[in-house]
């Protein structure tokens, strides 16, 4: 961790201090002698012992760094200097699919192993927890269970679920308001994160084609309903986050505001698409992969909402390659050459822009996490 003081404001109000270096997309993989039989037995989810895959029932992908793994991943974030992640549930682990009983214990073991991870690391890492919303009830159960007995405040929610008639549904579903109407309680940040796509877009799985294209759909899918539902006013201490800088729903904007005013028709008891723009409870994160992407999402919503997102370890993160010539952090360096950013502003959504999503206007709380990431 850095220890280098300057001419910067801690947000604690005593010595200045260099800006940390917050990585708000990051994803772990628990040992696997660390995963519950049941998972492995049930097909829902494991690692092999020699770490080499990650694997469901009819499904697997290789582990593509070490980095995956605890230890490990300390180990990269200090080599690259990186002081805090935050950690997301893994996209396996929705839960979409399974039997009842299933399902709840495979989201409580991992929002169980999240919570084990930020307590015994306080310093290193602040970690997300999940709901399945086609059980609204449970969900609301369970985000009790993790704010007040484990002391989680990041919700993980996926774009889209299979309600219980398995039916795919939108995660800013109306059916879902009770959800967010404790999010707003708690004072939650709530991450929203694409996949399963190709259970219910009905195209063959190939080339990657949902992981490239689809997964920024179905952001921008979320986003569109986020923003015409109003959600964003009607539960003013929740702040959402879109993975992957919400993509396309960045260059969809001019289209859905066209759609807006040319069929009012259609959009009966909505809010307009603009009013969204820019708002201070919508982040997106940096992992957009050119400075191009990068400066219309900056330009659409401002720097202020825009946060670091490495989505390390997978191989479409930000992440050491010679072959890429990439390395983490390497976006915002190039936008700060190529004057899209200000080295503070850069700054800012390395630090800032994280503790804001997290916080929220609570000055406490941003106090007590900058405490616990400068140990």
């Amino acid at each position: 961790m850095s220890n280098i003081y300057q001419n910067n404001a801690s947000p604690l109000g005593k010595l200045d201090r260099a800006k940390l270096r917050i990585n708000g997309h990051s994803h772990l993989l628990p040992y696997p002698e660390e995963i519950p039989d049941f998972m492995r037995d049930k097909g829902i989810f494991w690692v092999d012992k020699d770490r080499k895959f990650m694997l469901q029932k009819d499904w697997n992908r290789p582990i593509t760094d070490s980095s995956f793994f605890l230890n490990e991943k300390l180990a990269w974030m200090e080599h690259f200097n990186i002081d805090h992640a935050v950690v997301l549930n893994l996209s396996q682990l929705y839960g979409n699919g399974l039997r009842l009983e299933e399902m709840k214990k495979a989201l409580r073991f991992q929002n169980d192993f999240n919570a084990k991870i930020q307590h015994d690391n306080p310093s290193k890492f602040t970690c997300g927890f999940v709901v399945h919303p086609g059980f609204v009830r449970g969900a609301c159960w369970e985000i009790e269970r993790c704010v007040e007995e484990l002391g989680l405040q990041l919700l993980c929610l996926p774009t889209h679920y299979m309600d219980t008639i398995g039916t795919w549904r939108c995660i800013f579903d109306e059916e879902n308001e009770p959800i967010f109407e404790l999010a707003d309680k708690y004072n939650l940040a709530v991450e929203i994160h694409p996949y399963d796509g190709e259970k219910f877009i009905k195209l063959e799985n190939t080339s990657w084609r949902f992981h490239l294209i689809w997964m920024l759909a179905q952001c921008a899918d979320a986003y569109h309903f986020l923003t015409l539902n109003g959600y964003y006013e009607k539960f003013p201490n929740m702040r959402v986050c879109f993975a992957h800088g919400g993509q396309l729903a960045q260059i969809n904007l001019g289209r859905r505001i066209q759609g807006f005013d040319g069929r009012p028709d259609l959009f009966e008891d909505k809010e307009h698409p603009r009013k969204a723009v820019g708002h201070k409870n919508i982040f997106f994160d940096t992992l957009v992969h050119d400075t191009g992407g990068l400066e219309l999402l900056i330009k659409n919503q401002t720097s202020k909402q825009v946060l670091m997102g490495l989505d390390d370890p997978y191989p479409l993160g930000e992440m050491e390659s010679k072959k890429q010539s990439s390395y983490p952090g390497k976006i915002l360096d190039l936008a700060i050459d190529r004057k899209i950013i200000t080295k503070d502003e850069s700054d800012a959504i390395w630090e800032d822009n994280v503790i804001q999503w997290l916080c929220g206007d609570d000055q406490k709380a941003k106090d007590k996490l900058t405490k616990r990431i400068l140990n």
